[in-house]
């Protein structure tokens, strides 16, 4: 015989999951699940700090090899909508250049993901801005480096 509890909670998940899957699309279900480039890079290159409007803290972690990101990270303190988008802003920045990580923006993000809702799309504005912010330090402390 069933447990009622547990036959109630795992209605429950399916439901949360559904609706999660049609809000954010297959990609970012995904990240809400399994967020890939999750954590702090201890010998960071470049590092972010920003908090939102909403509250929500974001950090972002840039390591570079000569001119170009070998390794990127983030951490946030927010949603589930901000988690997917810092793991996209992290994802989007490896191999890249400084001048090519200006061109990463919000819009950079919301393209990737195809679907997201409208109240979360400011994550993936904070997202870009923390990864602009991880740049600029980089830029502050790399010898010789010079703006993109």
């Amino acid at each position: 015989m069933d447990d009622p509890l547990e036959t109630f909670i795992e209605g429950l998940q399916r439901q949360i999951f559904e609706e999660t899957r049609a809000a954010y699309g297959d990609l970012g279900f995904e990240r809400w699940r399994r967020p890939l480039y999750r954590g702090a890079l201890a010998d960071a290159d470049g590092h972010g700090r920003l908090t939102g409007t909403c509250g929500d803290t974001m950090e972002v972690f840039l390591k570079f090899d000569g001119e170009r990101v070998t390794a990127a990270s983030f951490l946030t303190d927010g949603c589930g909508a901000s988690t997917v988008c810092g793991s996209l802003a992290a994802e989007a920045a490896l191999g890249r250049t400084p001048e090519e990580l200006v061109e990463i923006t919000g819009d950079t993000i919301l393209e990737r993901l195809g679907v997201f809702p409208q109240e979360d799309r400011h994550c993936a504005f904070l997202a870009a801005a923390t990864l602009q912010a991880a740049l600029g330090d980089y830029m502050r402390r790399a010898p010789g480096a010079s703006p993109p």
